[in-house]
């Protein structure tokens, strides 16, 4: 192990031994005497990771860039009603299939499992260009998400397999600004083909990308003879189809509850209860399986267990200003939808850059605690969002989320590297799957609470609005963004501004359910997570 310093903090951690180490069945998995892969040398190794970031941005830019180009796909499609399955298809269907993609990239080896996962995005894409309907699209949309799981976990594996830890922030944190520059340019990239091309180059432009990476995967990314042994064992496929079903289910219930139709309604009782079903019989499948699909060390091992947990939390929250900082930059500040985008974007600055610095401290003081500084930075922040003054200057919540990044990019890499590190080469697909996929879940927890928690709020502001003004509101929750867009021609000014409030008290109430998440996080970093990550050897 190199690149360690401090007693306290990652060299301590490298002494350490594998708590459960034993309950590892390396020997059946990897072969007698079967090493880690290593990794290429740097020219290829360049190549690969060049190839990495492409296939990051597939998924990255695709995203982005549709939702730019909504009006113009539901003008020709229609479909207006649900044509936000769209993206909750894709999601999740990325949700779902990201642990049996980190268990296929265990059994199979990472390379195999990358380049079908981004054939199928790439089909999906053509797909999805060609599509000739609102039910089409969102069909090919799933075939997209299908393929993503694959991308997004197997991406991250990959990217722990080709440097050594004190390396790993600056791979880590090059993905991260893939994803920065997608949330910045996406947005103007799928204005400009749907406004001046079509909206169908949107998925168009995905092949040539997505072909230049397989190419330079399949040429320069080896994988050694351990992938071959590995490859010899058996991949437990009806515990992965109850996992997909008990997940499925369950974020189905979620996006639809309260949308489709009422929480308490028989769809949704329907829902849970076969998602629960599911959930029993996969347990009964995978506690009698050679080899589950979710092994029962990722249960065992605090480490994997507190990381996920938090990073649970994580998802949960950073779902407050990905949805609802838009909203509130245009209707209570008054801000255009350009400048609006640019008070939510600039985290994605700071975020990318706090994580490539984030080595520095965890090399001194560890994994848990670094995590544990981004945290408590995070909590105190989106605390501070509802102190914020009504209408104030835009430069205030530009602040505070350009600050929020940099806690989150000190909360969210450190604790990704130390599970990949805490965990040999033959479980670093599945330990980093959980991870991914924890945080996705959250993802979807948190716009579901989130919009629960702003819709009372809106609704209780509502009721209780001044008699006079009962006239000139809005009679449903639909239509005040729109009254708020154009308020000259809808509201009075008193009635405006009435609405301005109860969306920014909306917001603030948003703000806190996030700082409890974070909260939340702190106190399983505090109390779960272990101070010292045991490392694997050669991790």
């Amino acid at each position: 192990m190199t690149g360690s310093s401090g007693g306290s903090g990652t060299e301590g951690e490298a002494r350490q031994d594998h708590p459960d180490r034993q309950d590892r069945q390396q020997a059946h998995v990897l072969g007698e005497g079967a090493a880690p892969p290593a990794p290429p040398g740097d020219g290829r190794r360049k190549l690969v990771v060049a190839a990495l970031m492409l296939s990051m941005a597939l998924v990255a830019l695709d995203s982005a860039c549709v939702s730019t180009a909504v009006p113009q796909i539901v003008g020709e499609l229609g479909g207006f009603s649900y044509f936000s399955w769209m993206f909750s298809g894709y999601l999740l269907a990325v949700t779902v299939t990201l642990p049996v993609y980190g268990k296929l990239a265990d059994a199979r080896g990472r390379k195999p499992v990358l380049l079908i996962g981004s054939s199928i995005f790439l089909l999906g894409s053509l797909l999805c260009a060609g599509a000739w309907s609102m039910t089409a699209l969102i069909v090919f949309r799933l075939v997209q998400g299908l393929g993503g799981g694959a991308i997004q976990g197997t991406v991250q594996t990959l990217a722990a397999d080709l440097y050594p830890l004190e390396k790993r922030p600056r791979i880590q944190a090059a993905m991260s600004t893939v994803w920065a520059v997608s949330a910045v340019l996406g947005p103007a990239l799928g204005g400009v083909l749907a406004s001046y091309a079509n909206w169908r180059w949107i998925f168009l432009i995905n092949l040539p990308v997505g072909l230049l990476a397989l190419a330079l995967l399949k040429r320069n990314l080896r994988e050694p003879q351990a992938a071959a042994v590995v490859g010899r064992s058996r991949i437990d496929w009806p515990g992965a189809v109850g996992l997909f079903l008990t997940t499925g289910l369950l974020l189905f219930a979620l996006v639809q509850g309260g949308v489709a139709w009422p929480w308490l309604s028989a769809p949704s009782v329907g829902l849970f209860a076969a998602s629960l079903l599911a959930g029993v019989a996969t347990y009964g499948i995978e506690r009698r399986a050679e080899d589950p699909i979710i092994p029962g060390w990722i249960w065992r091992r605090r480490v994997i267990v507190g990381v996920n947990l938090a990073l649970g939390c994580l998802g949960l929250l950073m779902i407050a200003p990905m949805v609802f900082l838009p909203t509130y930059a245009q209707s209570v500040l008054g801000l255009a939808p350009v400048a609006a985008g640019f008070v939510l974007s600039v985290w994605t600055v700071s975020w990318p850059i706090s994580a490539a610095l984030s080595n520095r401290i965890y090399r001194r003081i560890g994994f848990r605690n670094t995590a544990l500084i981004g945290a408590v930075v995070g909590t105190a922040l989106l605390a501070v969002f509802p102190l914020l003054p009504y209408r104030g200057p835009a430069w205030q919540p530009a602040l505070l989320m350009l600050l929020l990044g940099a806690g989150l990019g000190l909360f969210q890499l450190p604790l990704i590297i130390g599970v990949q590190s805490s965990v040999p080469w033959h479980e670093r697909g599945t330990a980093t799957a959980s991870i991914l996929f924890c945080r996705q879940v959250g993802q979807s927890v948190g716009g579901v609470l989130f919009a629960v928690i702003a819709n009372a709020t809106l609704t209780d502001r509502l009721r209780s609005a001044p008699a006079a003004l009962h006239g000139s509101l809005p009679q449903g929750l639909d239509q005040i963004a729109g009254a708020l867009l154009h308020p000259t021609s809808t509201l009075t000014p008193s009635g405006a501004d009435y609405l301005r409030h109860a969306l920014a008290s909306a917001v603030d109430d948003v703000y806190v359910g996030a700082a409890v998440a974070a909260a939340l996080a702190v106190l399983v970093l505090a109390t779960v997570t272990p101070k010292r990550f045991p490392l694997a050897e050669g991790s």
